[in-house]
Order: C-alpha cells, then structure tokens, then sequence
C-alpha cells in the first residue's frame, strides 16, 4: 500500500509532463515541405554558419583558403553536421519505437513518444533537402561508426536511449539557436533552424525528464555500464560531425585538414561550447565519470 502511495506522483509528474507536451506538438509543429521555400537559391556570398564555428577557423589552411572557398565550406560543414543529425535521428526513431514496445501506448508518456517519431520523419526529410540544396552528398559512415550505430540502437536501455538523444539534439541546438537570428547566415539555414529548434525544445524536455527518471532507478553496475557506452556514443557523434571530404571538396587535402581540425583550439572550444549544457545535465547525475569521461574529453567536449 505505502509503495502504492509513493509510486503514483511520479506517475502523475510523468503523465502531466508528457500532455503538456502533447498539447505544445498541437500548437506549434511544422510541415518543413511546405514552411520552407526549396526552391529558391542558395546564395553563395552568405555563410551557413559563423565562420568562427567552422572547425579549422583560425588555423594556417583557413588563411590559404578565399573567402570564396571559406563560405563554400561553411555550407558543406553544415551540411555534414546534417548528415550526422541524420544519421542519430535515425537510431533515435528505432529505439523510441522499441521503448514504446514495451510500454502501455494509452499513456501520454508513451503517446508523446509516438509523437516525436512522427517529428523526427519530418526532421530526417527536411536535413536531406537542406544537405542536397548545400552541395553536399552524403557519405556512410566510417564501418566502425556505422555498426556501433546499429549495436547502439539494438542494446540501448532506458537512461542510453535519452541521454544519446539528449547530447546530439543539445549540440544541434546550440548551433541553430546561435545562426536563427544571424541575418549573414542563409536564410535556408535559418529557416530548418527556426523548426528544429522550436520542436526540438519539447524532445529535449521528454529525454531530460525520461533521462533522470530511468537513471535514479539503475544499480551500480547498470551505471557503471551506460557510462562506458554512452562515452562512446558521444565520441563517436562528436568526432563526426565533419567529414573530411568536405576538406577535399574545396581543395584542401583531407587528412591534413582533419588533423588540423581536431588539434584545433577553436573547434574543440566550438565543441565544448555545443555540448556544455547536456554535459551539465548528465554531470549533475553522476553519469560523466571513469573511462566514459575519458572518451567525453578525448571528443573535445570537456574543455582543453
């Protein structure tokens, strides 16, 4: 009877959560095909993002660059970034279908669940017009990135499911909410930006919230687990996020680009900055410690 009483207001937190979001998805969801103008062209004298957020901003390959080629790369990083949000959407959508399985789809909680699958079909569509119309085609991952994603999707319980989703959905938001009010950014960019980030506020609420639920409730050993994996997860995103043929594409040898990239100050502070709020989530839970924090700083996502 006592665990009864104790059990229902997290119950209750949980589903009231869930149909305030359900009631935002009601009033504020997108149609990207019909928001957004494809047809109009891309000029090629703005930015797609801050040049100062482009990873080898401030290194010697950035000074032999035109500003040409500098704007051209801005729109292949983003377009690569895309790829990435991709990529993660759709492992998100597959574990989120999983976690509905196992779970009662007449509460709201799971409701909403269904709900952002529905939004992340969206999202994945409109990243893929927004990638053709930037000039970039997009590249299969690396194999070792390629199946960890599909051993991810497979194995990842509860606490993985949100806090994997809550890193990549964080770091995307960081850049768009920074390039929505930024009128040298094309306005392509800016518009993909403003619906993201808009439904993208409530996903982020759900993880948090599923996030923190699930992991007050796993033993030591669970944990201890899901650190590792989720260190690897964010590694594995993190140091992705620009593929080095957008290097090639403007005339820059690839390797040597990427080296110079992933030393760069800039990019890792970049990095740090996009993912200093998830971090102070899951440091707040205790989630960021051991081995997991060594793959967490070796992805340049602690600072230098």
């Amino acid at each position: 009877m006592t665990a009864e009483i104790a059990a229902k207001p997290e119950l209750t937190d949980r589903e009231d959560i869930a149909k305030r979001l359900l009631r935002g998805s009601a009033k504020a969801s997108f149609d990207p095909l019909v928001e957004i103008d494809w047809d109009a062209p891309v000029d090629p004298d703005m930015w797609a993002i801050r040049p100062e957020r482009i990873s080898i901003y401030g290194t010697p390959l950035w000074d032999r660059l035109s500003e040409e080629k500098r704007k051209e790369l801005s729109r292949l990083e983003v377009a690569s970034i895309a790829t990435i949000g991709i990529w993660f959407e759709t492992i998100l959508m597959q574990m989120l279908v999983r976690h509905a399985y196992h779970n009662d789809p007449t509460t709201l909680h799971v409701q909403y669940a269904y709900t952002e699958i529905a939004d992340e079909c969206r999202h994945t569509v409109m990243f893929a017009k927004m990638v053709q119309k930037l000039g970039w085609h997009t590249h299969r991952l690396d194999p070792v990135a390629f199946q960890l994603g599909r051993l991810f999707k497979t194995i990842a319980h509860g606490p993985l499911i949100f806090a994997g989703a809550l890193f990549v959905e964080e770091v995307l938001d960081q850049f768009q909410r920074e390039a929505i009010p930024d009128e040298n950014v094309l306005p392509l960019v800016r518009a993909v930006a403003r619906i993201h980030v808009t439904e993208e506020a409530r996903h982020m609420r759900y993880a948090r919230e599923e996030f923190k639920r699930d992991w007050t409730q796993r033993g030591p050993l669970n944990k201890a687990y899901s650190k590792v994996i989720l260190g690897l997860v964010t590694y594995y995103s993190a140091t992705r996020l620009i593929n080095p043929k957008v290097y090639e594409q403007v005339g820059l040898d690839p390797k040597e680009a990427a080296r110079a990239a992933r030393n760069n100050p800039h990019w890792i502070d970049t990095k740090t900055w996009a993912a200093r709020k998830v971090v102070t989530t899951l440091e707040t839970a205790n989630a960021i410690t051991g081995l997991g924090r060594y793959f967490w700083r070796k992805a340049g996502l602690l600072g230098r």
